[in-house]
């Protein structure tokens, strides 16, 4: 994934999506959600925030044509995305939520949860498409803005991260990873950090700011 940057430090350096739909209970209740497998040990359950590793492959209701398959993208690894913040449609945000690790789903997600009116050519998704996905869910993981995360980082604990933790947190990364990069690219990637998540430009990434998606109090 991009310069082999470690997961986590990928997901931090990217902004929070919007999610494509507004969407409570009544949206929730339009996403048709059936359990093909679920196993005896389910936990944890996946929540908002989390980072999920998962399979699907994705069909068009209309006539069962399938127009995605995960198992064909990226050498055939399962993909990673976290779960509630707008990666995926939001009616997989809605489907994926309380899974388990090994479950697999099967789910129908109505045109005003996926692509709605203007469908997506380049996917060939066409108009007002209800969709159909099948899923398998691998691993579900603290997500990169969970409290254990921001904790990790906030060495001080005071309850923000400077530029000082967050290369600290680079470095370790890095040196974790193993992998050889160009002497720059611990600079422009703590830049891009902070372009992207300190809004107010005071030098620090408040807890706000990184956006915990737990209740949890940091």
């Amino acid at each position: 994934m991009g310069r082999g940057l470690p997961l986590l430090l990928l997901l931090l350096a990217l902004p929070e999506a919007p999610t494509r739909a507004e969407g409570g209970t009544a949206a929730a209740e339009e996403v048709q959600i059936e359990v093909l497998h679920l196993p005896e040990a389910c936990s944890p359950k996946s929540k908002k925030g989390d980072l999920l590793n998962a399979h699907y492959d994705g069909f068009l209701a209309s006539d069962g044509s399938k127009f995605y398959c995960s198992r064909t993208q990226n050498e055939g690894h399962p993909k990673w995305f976290v779960l509630g913040v707008g990666q995926v449609i939001k009616g997989l945000d809605i489907a994926m939520m309380n899974m388990c690790p090994g479950e697999k789903r099967k789910v129908t997600i109505p045109p005003s949860l996926a692509y709605g009116q203007q469908g997506y050519a380049q996917g060939k998704i066409p108009p007002n498409a209800t969709l159909i996905f099948e899923i398998e869910l691998y691993a579900v993981n603290k997500g990169p803005r969970s409290v254990e995360a921001f904790n990790q980082i906030d060495k001080d604990g005071d309850k923000k991260l400077s530029e000082l933790e967050i290369s600290q947190y680079l470095k370790e990364e890095f040196a974790r990873d193993g992998k050889k990069r160009h002497p720059s690219a611990h600079d422009e990637i703590l830049a891009d950090i902070f372009k992207k998540n300190d809004h107010d430009g005071d030098g620090f990434i408040s807890a706000k700011e990184y956006n915990v998606y737990q209740h949890d109090e940091l």
